[in-house]
């Protein structure tokens, strides 16, 4: 089956999905083939039909996190607080039905155990999501919507743990 693996078919997503409840809810060293087999209903080969090997399943959950973080993101179009608010809407209803995604996005631990194109594919959610909130805080603060009395940078830790 000559099959991308970064392309994320139903049945791949699905498997993705399993690996990422795994991981949210007993960590990534508890992702084991018996613990995916048994998390889809399936034998303990099945997932091996649509992935070639464990690191290739957690390169595909690392494509589905940035696939769920890159609908979060608002329109740069719209008002600066507006699109901070609405960020945080939407990443709190993704997260928080998925904790997986935010141990693999914010967890040192997590990212070593990830094969490198996987933890560099989270490392640039990140960075994209610093780099947004960091512009529409200063788009705020240019507007007068936030406070001003802190550098958007200062503002930053504390808005992006929220994120």
């Amino acid at each position: 089956m000559a099959r991308s693996p970064l392309e994320l078919t139903p049945k791949r997503t699905e498997i993705a999905d399993a690996a990422l409840r795994i991981i949210g809810e007993r960590g990534i060293a508890a992702l084991t083939t018996n613990a995916l087999a048994q998390e889809l209903g399936v034998s303990s080969g099945a997932p091996f039909r649509h992935f070639a090997d464990r690191n290739e399943i957690l390169e595909a959950v690392a494509l589905r996190v940035e696939e769920l973080i890159l609908e979060t993101f608002p329109p740069d179009t719209d008002p600066p607080l507006q699109r901070l608010l609405a960020l945080l809407r939407a990443r709190a209803q993704v997260i928080g039905g998925r904790q997986g995604i935010g141990r693999l996005m914010l967890s040192e631990q997590f990212a070593m155990a990830l094969p490198d194109p996987a933890a560099r594919r989270l490392r640039g959610l990140v960075t994209r999501t610093r780099t947004f909130l960091l512009a529409a805080l200063e788009a705020a603060q240019a507007q007068g919507a936030i406070r001003s009395d802190l550098t958007p940078k200062a503002l930053l830790p504390v808005v992006f743990a929220s994120s």
